[in-house]
């Protein structure tokens, strides 16, 4: 049998089809960063931060509202890291003098994955060697595994039975706005240069 619909039936589909064809491919319009993005992550970017508890270089308890006041760069890492976290830290460090150069004001975030080594001090002496910036932060093993839970890191210590000891780490960097959350995740292989390109599309949307 053929099905026939009425010209008022076959209009009304016509324009239904449209705006479910609009919607799939407009995306969604309260997202101003949309032309920005670079990074999927199972979840969305949305569920990756949130709220911590940590100490900072002065041995004080800090939570995120105290650190992400401004635009900030989060890395999780240990100061006893022998090549990735130093080589990401100072990408990182670069990325916030190329953006300050263009007027843009970003806050470089370590937080330490190994609190039993990184006393306040070394975190606070560790970061500040980067950038006079740059927010180091540490904590009990619960405060320093909730946080990095709560940036979905990884992390494992290598039981050596001594305390030059390494720990397996991910390597993201986490480009967090203030009021909108992690907007975007900077990969180990990524440039100064286009982390700060990246960041500048952000800012300027922010």
């Amino acid at each position: 049998m053929i099905r026939t619909y009425s010209v008022g039936a076959a209009a009304f589909i016509a324009a239904l089809l449209g705006v479910l064809g609009w919607l799939a491919f407009s995306g969604p319009d309260d997202d101003p960063f949309a032309p920005c993005r670079q990074t999927a992550m199972q979840g969305g970017l949305g569920s990756i931060g949130g709220p911590f508890e940590l100490v900072n270089s002065l041995g004080e308890t800090v939570t995120d509202a105290d650190v992400i006041t401004m635009p900030s760069i989060v890395y999780f890492g240990y100061t006893f890291c022998p090549d990735v976290c130093p080589l990401d830290n100072s990408r990182n460090a670069l990325a916030t003098e190329l953006l300050e150069a263009q007027g843009y004001i970003v806050q470089p975030v370590f937080i330490s994955i190994d609190p039993a080594r990184d006393t306040p001090e070394v975190v606070g002496a560790f970061a500040s060697f980067f950038h006079p910036r740059m927010i180091g932060l540490t904590g009990s093993e619960e405060q320093v595994r909730a946080a990095s839970q709560a940036y979905r890191t990884f992390f494992a210590r290598q039981e050596t039975g001594d305390e030059f000891y390494l720990v397996d780490h991910s390597t993201f960097s986490y480009f967090v706005l203030p009021g909108h959350g992690t907007v975007e995740v900077f990969r180990h292989d990524m440039t100064a240069e286009e982390a700060a390109e990246s960041a500048q599309c952000f800012l300027d949307r922010a």
